[in-house]
C-alpha cells in the first residue's frame, strides 16, 4: 500500500474542490495515484460543487477569437470552481461555443451571452457539479487586430493601426507577460500619480529628512517618470529585444497602438481563503462523533 500523505490529500483536494476525508478514502482506494483517484471520484460524481454559500467561481479559461481579415476580435473569461474542471473537455466545449457565440453575435457585452447559454451552462453544472458563470467579454474592432492566448489563463488583444499580425501577436504576448496597466503615460490618472508619490514619499521618509525641497522634489520627479514609464505600454521595453520599447518596435514597423485589452482567470475576484489544518481538525473532530 502507498503511504498516503498529507501532501498528497492537499492536491488532491485542491484540483478537485472535495473534502480531505473524501480525497483520501479517494486515494486509499486508488494505491496513491492521485490521477486514478480522479477518475474513479468523477467516475462515481464525487466531484461535485458543495452545496454551501461561499462557493467561489474564481477558476476557469479565457478564450480569444480573432477574425479572418483581422478587424476584429472577442475576448471572454468563463469561470469555473477548480482548475481542474477547466481542463476538461466538456468545459472547454462550453466556452468554445460560448465565444462563438458572442462573435457571430457581434456582443460588446457579456449580459447578453450569458442569458443565451443559461440553459447550456445549467446543464454543464448538472453534469460536473460545480459552479461555472461567463464573467465578461470584450469585442475590439480596429484597423489591425491581433491577439495571444497564454495557455487559458491568459488573454490579451490589441488594435493597431498600421502594422501586421505578427507584430499585433508580438505586442500581445509582450501585454501578457508585463502586465501595463494603461497604453501612453499620458493615460495614467491624476490619482495614480499621486498615489504613487504618496507611496513614495512613506517609503523613503528616512532618506527625504533633512533634504531641500528641491532635491526631494526631483526624487519625486524621478521616481514619477519611472513609473509611467513601468506602467505604459509604449514605454516598456520589448520582452524580445528589451534595447527596444514597444512603442518603438510599433513605429518602426509603420504602426501605431491603438489600445489593449488583458484579461487573466480570476482577477479581482476575492478568494476564500481555506485553512487547511483547520479543516483537517474539524474532519477529524466529526470523525469521532
Amino acid at each position: 500500500m502507498a503511504e498516503i500523505t498529507a501532501a498528497l490529500v492537499k492536491e488532491l483536494r485542491e484540483r478537485t474542490g472535495q473534502g480531505m476525508m473524501e480525497c483520501k478514502k479517494a486515494l486509499v482506494a486508488a494505491n496513491g495515484d492521485i490521477e486514478k483517484a480522479i477518475d474513479d471520484m468523477r467516475a462515481s460524481g464525487a466531484i461535485k460543487a458543495a452545496k454551501k454559500a461561499g462557493n467561489i467561481a474564481a477558476e476557469g479559461s479565457i478564450a480569444v477569437k480573432v477574425a479572418d481579415d483581422h478587424k476584429s476580435a472577442v475576448i471572454i473569461e468563463v469561470n469555473s470552481q477548480t482548475d481542474f474542471l477547466a481542463l476538461q473537455d466538456d468545459f472547454k466545449a462550453f466556452v468554445a461555443e460560448s465565444l462563438n457565440e458572442a462573435f457571430e453575435q457581434k456582443l460588446t457585452d457579456a449580459a447578453p451571452l450569458i442569458a443565451s447559454r443559461e440553459e447550456a451552462r445549467q446543464a454543464l453544472v448538472a453534469k460536473c457539479g460545480e459552479n461555472v458563470n461567463i464573467r465578461r467579454l470584450t469585442r475590439v474592432e480596429g484597423d489591425l487586430v491581433g491577439a495571444y492566448l497564454h495557455g487559458h489563463r491568459i488573454g490579451v488583444v490589441v488594435a493597431l493601426k498600421g502594422g501586421n499580425p505578427e507584430l499585433a501577436k508580438d505586442i500581445a504576448m509582450h501585454v501578457a507577460a508585463s502586465n501595463p496597466q494603461f497604453l501612453n503615460p499620458s493615460d495614467v490618472s491624476e490619482e495614480a500619480i499621486a498615489k504613487e508619490k504618496e507611496i513614495f514619499l512613506a517609503l523613503n521618509a528616512d532618506k527625504i529628512a533633512g533634504k531641500p525641497e528641491n532635491i526631494v522634489e526631483n526624487m519625486v520627479k524621478g521616481r514619477i517618470n519611472k513609473f509611467l514609464a513601468e506602467s505604459s505600454l509604449v514605454e516598456q521595453p520589448f520582452v524580445k529585444n528589451p534595447d527596444v520599447k514597444v512603442g518603438e518596435l510599433a513605429k518602426q514597423a509603420g504602426a501605431e497602438i491603438v489600445s489593449f485589452v488583458r484579461y487573466e482567470v480570476g482577477e479581482g475576484i476575492e478568494k476564500a481563503e481555506v485553512d487547511f489544518a483547520a479543516e483537517v481538525a474539524a474532519q477529524v473532530a466529526a470523525s469521532k462523533q
